[in-house]
């Protein structure tokens, strides 16, 4: 491994706070969090900006819709309440040490929303949603507290966390064919080639080292994707409607959403709401548990690319926060999708560009923390969520296919014998058609038959890099990683 330090390190304005050559970034000690604020601990990425005003906006819209739908609210500009509130927390993981981009419990919605069915809109429904996302705060914040969730994370076998590293792709995959292609084809598959182009392509690769312009445009990451979906599409294929644009700041009607869907206004949910609530809350927190497997596996995987940064992901800590999320959104506007540990997609739009080096991102904070922060700028001007409103279903599409791609080629590079292939394979094939709850089962039935306790000892032949990432770059055991 290379350990001269370049000597571009470090002579740009911006962080103000600066890193040691293979050191972690500079931050605020809270507790078990690590404070980093833009500018004074990382730079603002413009990139990450744009990708945020576009996908970040375009995917708190739908959750707005699904909370509309569920809660029963008619008015558009009440529901962005919810996710204005939304977009706030989606912030707190990058600002207190958490290294992911934030999302919702994905695969459990389906299940909320049965859970929530038999009872009806108004304040029984959402009393019994208050009790389910209060429970899942509580889980996060025993697993976080007690330690659980580290250990648990560290202690899954390889083969079963690169199954649910291949199973999120797949799932992704099934997501675009099944649901966003149908829907606009052309669309959706134009834009799916431009990202790839931008993100992955070997020959755009080779054309932006020889230019400087085209370095430039590649650095974009998934943003020319989105601006074609928004500007181009609607006239070239007529799939998707124009904008409708409305001016101004997002109203907010926190007043109206305090007294009509939360426990200030409608009271406190009774004991029956909780005790219905256990079985989806503890199933809830087992689908989120792979989110932070496969967080852990993101990060390392991108970190392994930059040695001149340390970047740390504390399983406890992610629990932690998640819980943080949910208790608030369960006080001031309880969110239907719940506040789960990872968005995959947006976070691997942001890692794609994080190895390129530190020309294209000086930390790692840069990215995720400017892409939640101005996640939560964007949601606030009006005309830009009008603007992307009717493409939101397609940058939807966008980012499962990033995520269908990274993942399968992160899981793939996990593991290091026939069995473990095997069974990831298998147990991401059932994770994606059946559940995650299938699917971790499948996985683990499937070790203990295949690989037990015994150590394959073809595993001693290949560098184990993955726990050794984020060590002293000058440690001789990342030889070789």
């Amino acid at each position: 491994m290379d350990k001269t330090i370049p000597e571009y390190f470090n002579k740009e304005r911006t962080p103000l706070k600066k890193r040691q050559y293979g050191g972690e970034q500079p931050f605020i000690k809270l507790g078990p969090f690590k404070m980093r604020l833009p500018i004074i601990h990382h730079e603002w990425q413009w990139t990450e900006c744009l990708a945020a005003m576009f996908l970040g906006v375009a995917c708190l819209g739908a959750g707005v819709n699904v909370t509309m739908s569920t809660l029963g609210i008619e008015n558009f500009h009440i529901a962005l309440t919810f996710g204005v509130l939304n977009a706030l927390c989606y912030y707190l993981p990058a600002l207190l040490g958490d290294p992911v981009v934030p999302g919702w419990i994905t695969p459990a919605l389906p299940l909320t929303l049965n859970y929530l069915a038999p009872y009806a809109i108004g304040n029984d429904r959402t009393h019994a949603l208050i009790a389910l996302q209060m429970l899942v705060a509580v889980l996060f914040l025993i697993m976080g507290t007690t330690g659980l969730g580290r250990k648990l994370v560290n202690s899954i076998p390889v083969s079963i966390k690169s199954g649910i590293v291949i199973g999120a792709g797949i799932s992704a995959g099934m997501n675009v064919i099944n649901a966003r292609i149908p829907i606009a084809p052309y669309t959706v598959i134009v834009c799916i080639a431009i990202a790839y182009i931008f993100l992955f392509s070997n020959a755009f690769k080779n054309l932006a080292n020889r230019s400087r312009f085209w370095a430039v445009i590649r650095n974009q990451g998934i943003v020319p994707a989105q601006l074609f979906a928004i500007i181009f599409a609607p006239i070239i294929f007529k799939e998707i409607d124009l904008p409708v644009i409305e001016w101004g700041l997002t109203p907010l009607n926190f007043g109206y959403v305090w007294k009509n869907f939360t426990i200030f206004g409608i009271g406190f949910p009774a004991a029956k709401y909780f005790i219905a609530a256990i079985p989806m809350a503890l199933t809830a927190y087992i689908i989120a548990f792979s989110d932070f497997v496969l967080a852990k596996e993101i990060v390392e995987d991108a970190t392994a690319r930059r040695p001149d940064e340390i970047v740390e992901f504390d399983a406890g800590r992610s629990n932690l926060v998640s819980a943080l999320r949910n208790a608030i959104m369960s006080l001031f506007a309880p969110w239907t999708p719940m506040c789960g540990p990872l968005w995959a997609s947006g976070l691997l739009t942001i890692t794609e560009r994080y190895k390129r080096g530190y020309k294209t991102m000086r930390t790692y904070w840069g990215g995720v923390g400017t892409f939640r922060a101005a996640t939560f700028l964007a949601v606030m001007i009006m005309p830009l969520v009008t603007l992307i409103k009717p493409a939101f279903g397609i940058f939807f599409g966008l980012t499962m296919a990033v995520q269908a791609y990274a993942c399968s080629n992160i899981g793939m590079k996990m593991t290091a014998t026939p069995n473990q292939r095997g069974i990831a394979g298998v147990m991401g094939v059932v994770m994606a058609v059946k559940g995650p709850t299938i699917g971790l089962i499948t996985g683990i039935v499937l070790w203990l038959i295949v690989e037990g306790f015994a150590k394959d000892e073809t595993e001693s032949q290949v560098p184990e890099c993955s726990h050794k990432v984020n060590a002293n770059p000058t440690d001789p055991d990342r030889k070789g990683c």
